[in-house]
């Protein structure tokens, strides 16, 4: 997508899927390519992960770029002036708010980039993503590995050897400890075998 160039007004674009399957990495190097084209920059990250850095955005693979830590989606508009692009990362963490900021943003001529998982660990529609995906000019779905058959996943599986509290939490940050990527068929397996489990 080569939309460093665009003198239009401006657009949301979402990137979305499982755990592990690239979000990140794809929303650093479409931000990298906006800094090579000189445009002004600004990223933002939900406060609450902080899984590898506090600050910066990083991806699975270690990329990473500079970014401001925020708690709530009216801070992204406090701190997203006089730029041409703003980046989200982990936008489903957001409050619903967000969805009103990046259609505020866009509609003043910003080309907002937002990446997150587009459902939660039952395969239901995670926070404020699916509000943006039908509001954005430009949508691109990617897809993990699945760990069980080496189909493309698109699930983000809890494992079960999360208990106690957290285990029916809908946000639980967490990597390969907690989660692994599954394809439809995989994931159904998964959730019959848990529920089968609880009996």
């Amino acid at each position: 997508m080569f939309l460093e160039n665009a003198k239009h007004s401006g657009w949301i674009e979402v990137i979305c899927g499982s755990m592990f399957s690239g979000k990140t990495e794809e929303l650093i190097r479409r931000l990298k390519r906006a800094n090579f084209a000189n445009q002004r920059v600004q990223i933002f990250k939900p406060a609450l992960d902080n899984r590898y850095s506090a600050t910066d955005v990083v991806s699975h693979d270690s990329n990473t770029i500079q970014s401001l830590s925020v708690d709530s989606s009216q801070n992204v508009l406090l701190y997203a002036t006089d730029v041409d692009v703003v980046g989200i990362d982990e936008v489903q963490f957001f409050d619903d708010g967000i969805v009103d900021v990046c259609m505020l943003l866009a509609n003043n001529g910003v080309r907002v980039i937002c990446a997150g998982l587009d459902m939660d660990y039952l395969g239901n529609p995670f926070g404020p993503v699916p509000a943006l995906m039908a509001r954005a000019e430009h949508v691109t779905k990617v897809h993990a590995i699945c760990v069980k058959c080496g189909q493309p996943a698109q699930h983000s599986h809890r494992l079960p050897i999360v208990q106690g509290e957290d285990k029916d939490k809908q946000v639980l940050i967490g990597e390969h400890d907690k989660y692994e990527p599954l394809c439809r068929h995989c994931f159904n397996i998964a959730l019959e075998q848990e529920q089968v489990t609880k009996k």
